[in-house]
């Protein structure tokens, strides 16, 4: 861990020189604090969040910074990503059974208008974990690109499925499409588009009744990021909602969730009057000495 927090540092400082700003001005371009830019730099522990932030503001990807030896930047003009993207589709493609007649792998998505409900599901959930790290790796078009992607299949499933390969633990359709937009929005820190989303009447248990029910654990997921969304927006009534509201559904898995305690701290250092009850009571359950 000492090393790789070393290589981190020597990345961040390499990155920021070559960009030539000095540690303010990328703490401003990155909307942290200048202590943040140097605790990084001098090898402490960071956020994951925050080191998104960091490579967004030096226009490279997160990835990048993690390398050893920080690796020359990949120019704009250049598009080795996409490349080993469509090497990447093309080896989980026959999997799904979605292989041409010749028996080799395709590049292209699916004919989604002849596949099965669990082929549809099969290629949305990896479309979905492709716009997920897209998103990690601060690369926001091809993010919107596989989201498109699994939108489409869940428009085909048409409602929460729960395909044979995954019956155990989770489900996919619009919902679950939903729910994983406002995921991939908190982890680039866009608290204000997370609680915009699910507040719609589409992401809401109402929906459940033509979109079908997400599993358990996606929608307890669901709601940590909403809950921490709030916090970070200030409403901390509502964050405090969203965890009281979880405990009540899911109380074992909620004291084991490090993104509950870092929400609770995170409301705790906003409260400036008395600690409610409620608030009390919450850190406790979750370990989190304010």
């Amino acid at each position: 861990m000492a090393t790789e927090l070393t290589e981190l540092a020597d990345n961040v400082r390499k990155y920021r020189r070559r960009a030539g700003m000095s540690q303010e001005e990328l703490a401003h371009a990155a909307g942290v604090s200048p202590g943040t830019v140097r605790k990084v730099e001098q090898g402490g522990t960071v956020r994951m969040e925050t080191l998104h932030t960091l490579a967004r503001a030096l226009e490279v990807t997160t990835a990048t910074l993690l390398a050893p030896d920080a690796p020359q930047p990949v120019r704009r003009t250049e598009d080795r990503n996409r490349v080993n993207l469509i090497e990447l589709r093309a080896a989980l493609t026959p999997p799904v059974g979605l292989a041409d007649a010749g028996g080799e792998a395709g590049e292209e998505e699916p004919r989604l208008s002849r596949a099965t409900p669990d082929e549809c599901a099969a290629w949305g959930w990896l479309a979905l974990r492709a716009a997920a790290a897209a998103g990690r790796n601060n690369r926001p078009q091809e993010a919107r690109h596989y989201h498109r992607v699994a939108t489409t299949a869940a428009s085909a499933v048409g409602r929460e499925h729960t395909g044979s390969f995954f019956r155990h633990w989770t489900t996919f359709g619009p919902l679950t499409v939903g729910m994983k937009g406002v995921e991939d929005a908190m982890v680039v820190g866009d608290a204000r588009t997370v609680v915009r989303k699910a507040g719609e009447d589409a992401l809401s248990p109402k929906a459940w009744k033509s979109t079908g029910r997400p599993s358990d654990d996606n929608w307890n997921r669901h709601r940590m990021d909403v809950a921490r969304a709030h916090a970070r927006t200030g409403d901390l009534t509502a964050a405090m909602d969203e965890l009281t509201g979880v405990r009540r559904a899911s109380p074992q898995w909620l004291q084991h969730q490090h993104v509950a305690a870092e929400t609770m701290q995170e409301i705790l250092k906003k409260r400036k009057r008395t600690l409610t009850a409620e608030m009390r009571d919450m850190a406790s359950y979750l370990g989190v000495v304010g």
